[in-house]
């Protein structure tokens, strides 16, 4: 069974299967692009914005890491999480040499993913499209790195159902 929603005319949201989780939102240039559209992948859905100092510092770790690894086992997706013109959100990823795609969204207080309290608030995906991972503040690329490399660790064990957890490990 299929559930979608329809939000503000503007977004579409799916939950599909058990943890399978699914949107459609607008590109910068008002194309649609849905997160099952990098299946196969992990996807690291990161919601920003642009006055926020803390999302302006992650950009060129996101870059990086989405350059390296966009052709073979992950890409970033941003979500522009606010309400600004279009051609001041093109100029401002050009200026900031966003390499990978970044969708449109008005801000709300949960997506599909999840809550997004705070900006920037970081989720993965991974490549069944479940959710997996949640992280609320700044996200760096070695810490992105770490995380896949457990991930990737983990494959091949029999794992019970996917539970979400933080990005960045805090254990010593």
């Amino acid at each position: 069974m299929r559930l979608v929603l329809l939000f503000a005319g503007l977004v579409s949201f799916a939950m599909a299967g058990a943890g399978e989780v699914d949107f459609t939102l607008p590109d910068i240039n008002g194309n649609k692009v849905s997160l099952s559209d990098y299946r196969g992948k992990w996807v690291v859905v990161n919601y920003w914005a642009t006055w926020c100092p803390p999302c302006l510092e992650e950009i060129p770790d996101l870059v990086e890491f989405h350059e390296k690894h966009k052709d073979t086992d992950a890409v970033v997706l941003g979500v522009s999480f606010e309400e600004v013109n279009k051609d001041y959100l093109v100029d401002f990823v050009d200026s900031h040499f966003m390499s990978y795609p970044v969708l449109r969204m008005k801000p709300v207080p949960r997506t599909i993913l999840g809550p997004v309290t705070g900006l920037p608030t970081t989720y993965i995906v991974s490549p069944t499209g479940e959710r997996i991972a949640r992280q609320e503040g700044p996200i760096t690329g070695e810490a992105l790195e770490k995380f896949l490399a457990r991930k990737r660790a983990q494959q091949g064990s029999a794992l019970a159902a996917p539970v979400l957890t933080t990005v960045v490990d805090t254990t010593p």
